[in-house]
């Protein structure tokens, strides 16, 4: 898609949320969240959610890394240091979801209240992406083979209704893109189409994901063309986030994923989905700059969350 901002600190401020980021208490990150949070009050960013990693499986880097205590009690911290100063801090989680363990996943977000939810189906050191084992993976294989166990654990994190938003749709193409280029992903929309229609079916937001534009695809978590995809197949409920793990990082590309949702037609975005919630259904308006047309009048005045 062209006429999008190229990734840069004037198209990446003065945006109401980013709604991914990860601190210190990720086992790949190194940053302080008040980091994040002096980042934020600079740039013009009145909302951020700190979504650190929590993985189920005791393999997985961050199954014990962090309790949830240590890091509700850092975010809700923060969150009061940092309010006289006109920024909100939400506290969020990103899940490594893995199907055979749902159940466990499903009893923890029961027992703990988090401000939001992402669920993301990563590349663990046991998964046929992983460097070692990605080109044996590939060889011989059709495109719909090679992506196949990752596109069912994702559609099964959707159609398991138990997260706020989906990270990183497809972020397989990080490991295959050696082997298999971002244009294979995007000349067969026909592979995404099962997992926009379960978004849509289960009123779970998709998520713009900006860490592509910094990583070899050179495109967000999903491509521009997908996000419009979403918008033709019914789709309500996007949001948006640069997935920082690095001080340099905080909202790199933000302004990009955001120019992609407006021109597929969103002019807010979702940030909580929970039924039962008095949040449930808040959403943030996407500026009238980035916008560059008239806003709909239906479709003004939803509080932030």
């Amino acid at each position: 898609m062209t006429g999008l901002p190229a990734p840069g600190p004037e198209a990446d401020r003065d945006l109401p949320l980013d709604a991914h980021l990860h601190t210190n208490l990720s086992h790949d990150s190194d940053v302080p969240i008040d980091v994040y949070c002096a980042s934020a009050v600079a740039r013009g960013i009145p909302e951020i959610a700190i979504t650190d990693h929590v993985d189920f499986d005791p393999r997985a880097p961050d199954h014990s890394f962090a309790s949830f205590a240590t890091r509700e009690r850092e975010v809700r911290d923060a969150a009061a240091r940092w309010a006289d100063r006109g920024l909100r801090v939400r506290f969020g989680i990103e899940v490594t979801y893995e199907s055979h363990l749902e159940t466990d996943i499903r009893e923890h977000l029961a027992r703990h209240p988090y401000d939001y939810a992402i669920g993301s189906v990563h590349v663990m050191a046991y998964s046929p992406y992983v460097g070692g084992r990605v080109a044996g993976w590939v060889a011989g294989r059709t495109f719909d083979e090679i992506v196949a166990p990752y596109f069912a654990e994702v559609q099964a994190a959707i159609r398991s209704e138990l997260f706020d938003t989906i990270g990183h749709l497809d972020y397989v193409k990080k490991y295959l893109v050696d082997h298999v280029p971002p244009s294979a992903f995007a000349a067969r929309p026909d592979v995404y189409e099962p997992l926009l229609r379960a978004l849509v079916e289960t009123g779970t937001a998709l998520e713009v994901n900006a860490s592509g534009l910094r990583q070899p695809p050179g495109e967000t978590y999903p491509a521009p063309p997908i996000v419009e995809q979403f918008r033709a197949l019914g789709g309500l409920r996007v949001t948006a986030g640069s997935d920082a793990h690095r001080a340099g990082s905080f909202a790199f590309g933000l302004g990009h994923a955001y120019a992609a949702l407006a021109a597929a037609g969103f002019e807010s975005l979702a940030f909580r989905r929970r039924a039962g919630d008095p949040r449930a259904g808040a959403s943030v308006e996407v500026p009238d700059r980035v916008l560059g047309r008239p806003r709909e009048p239906n479709e003004r005045g939803y509080p932030s969350l």
